[in-house]
């Protein structure tokens, strides 16, 4: 009986029928099934494992490179004093509400937006500060900085107390 499958076979130049008992239909039996449907599955749930196994390496670098600080665009020393709870939960000038633990402070002439590093020379304490208020409104002092701000440079005890300030960032024009 000839069957109906053709082969084409490399040396003749022309497909001719085949015997069926020379064809290979790919049966499988339960066992051949269950090998093959084994080795996919514990493929499947391997990766998952290898990737568990991989990820750290990749993420973490292998030297840790410092970021540097952005230099300022301009650096000048004033006097600073800090405001708090009476003002808290009011608005600013620049129209957003008075958060005494955000590390804000007021200017009388900065940008609002703008970002400075204010240090405390005799701490050696810095912290980042957004400019979103005016002020101060008594001669003599550059800055008023929020409660937060205070506490981490320590001006709270004195409540005056002269600071470096670095002009880091200011806000684009409209």
């Amino acid at each position: 009986m000839i069957s109906k499958a053709y082969v084409a076979y490399s040396r003749q130049k022309s497909i001719e029928p085949m015997p069926a008992d020379a064809v290979n239909l790919g049966v499988f039996w339960p066992s051949q099934l269950m090998r093959k449907s084994l080795s996919i599955s514990s493929a499947a749930l391997s990766w998952p494992l290898v990737v568990l196994l991989i990820t750290p390496g990749v993420q973490a670098p292998l030297a840790a490179h410092p970021s540097t600080p952005p230099r300022a665009i301009k650096v000048w020393s004033g006097v600073a004093s800090w405001y708090g709870q009476r003002f808290d939960g009011k608005k600013t000038a620049s129209g957003q509400v008075y958060d005494m633990f955000a590390a804000t402070a007021a200017h009388p002439w900065l940008p609002f937006g703008s970002l400075l590093r204010l240090t405390n020379p005799k701490t050696g304490h810095s912290q980042l500060v957004r400019i979103n208020d005016r002020g101060p409104f008594i001669g003599g002092r550059e800055l008023d900085v929020s409660f937060t701000v205070a506490s981490r440079l320590g001006l709270i005890e004195c409540g005056v107390a002269p600071l470096r300030i670095e002009l880091l960032e200011e806000p684009p024009l409209p």
